[in-house]
């Protein structure tokens, strides 16, 4: 059985790592064994459990150890603390309200290499220094449910289990494969030579439409998306096989970065050889 453990004062330290700790803190780079994540509401814990992520232990309003947290708690060790608190208490954590009434702190999973998250893969996501939490989050659950293989990310970019990524992903980010891509050399070629035409998204006129027979067609395909407003750089366009533009009306001359995910990877990914399940 769980080790329950009732919380009545908000500055306790056994609350730290769920209101105190930064995600710099939790990320633990000097120490990346003990490194944290944590994860938001009942969904999106099962789905990281289901990983394999280890859980370290939770924090819930006590309503919810007789209904949502037992069969997530039937599946971690049975001495795992279970910290309760009234909803008064609770409420002082900053977004609180949006989690459902429960959180977990996981342990980091070590994360695969490139070679290892492309060795299946027919089409990939790169995401290029995109920095709000929720776009990663939107964009993987886009990727999860358009046909897309895995995600890779430059280190610049949010980090895909911060709390609102994770939350925003609806847990996706547990579903499929991703690790970020090494800064010390230009991964446009790494891609080529695992196989992968790269195919930028950006505002150029004299780029290809999505359903040009070649992106069609391609055996491995990595549709390469831009930070928020910059977009990508132009080294990394010039790098990329082919530049992509979506057509669009009324004089709008960009979508939102998650947007134009969904527009690409339904087009790129599904309708090019994803099979919906």
């Amino acid at each position: 059985m769980a080790h329950i453990i009732s919380i009545t004062d908000f500055d306790t330290p056994e609350l730290d790592v769920y209101a105190r700790l930064t995600e710099n803190q939790l990320v633990n780079r000097a120490d990346p064994a003990n490194a944290l994540f944590i994860a938001e509401s009942p969904l999106v814990i099962g789905r990281a459990l289901e990983s394999g992520c280890v859980p370290v232990s939770f924090l819930m309003e006590p309503r919810h150890l007789t209904s949502q947290a037992l069969p997530l708690l039937e599946r971690c060790p049975e001495d795992i603390p279970v910290y309760t608190a009234a909803p008064e208490v609770l409420t002082r954590l900053t977004g609180f309200h949006l989690t459902r009434g429960m959180l977990c702190a996981m342990r980091r999973p070590a994360l695969p290499t490139v070679e290892e998250v492309c060795a299946n893969a027919r089409r990939i996501a790169v995401l290029e220094n995109v920095m709000n939490p929720t776009n990663i989050g939107a964009i993987f659950r886009c990727a999860a449910a358009l046909g897309m293989d895995a995600v890779l990310l430059t280190a610049a970019g949010s980090d895909p289990l911060y709390r609102r990524a994770s939350r925003v992903s609806m847990g996706n980010v547990f579903l499929i494969p991703w690790t970020y891509l090494p800064e010390e050399a230009p991964w446009p070629e790494r891609l080529r030579r695992l196989g992968f035409q790269t195919v930028a998204m950006a505002l150029r006129e004299d780029s290809l439409l999505l359903n040009d027979p070649r992106l069609m067609a391609a055996e491995k395909l990595a549709v390469v998306l831009g930070t928020e407003g910059d977009g990508l750089s132009d080294g990394t366009i010039a790098a990329c096989d082919y530049t992509v533009r979506i057509p669009m009306t009324h004089g709008v001359d960009s979508l939102n970065v998650a947007a134009a995910s969904a527009v690409a990877f339904y087009q790129l990914g599904l309708m090019s050889g994803g099979t919906p399940t």
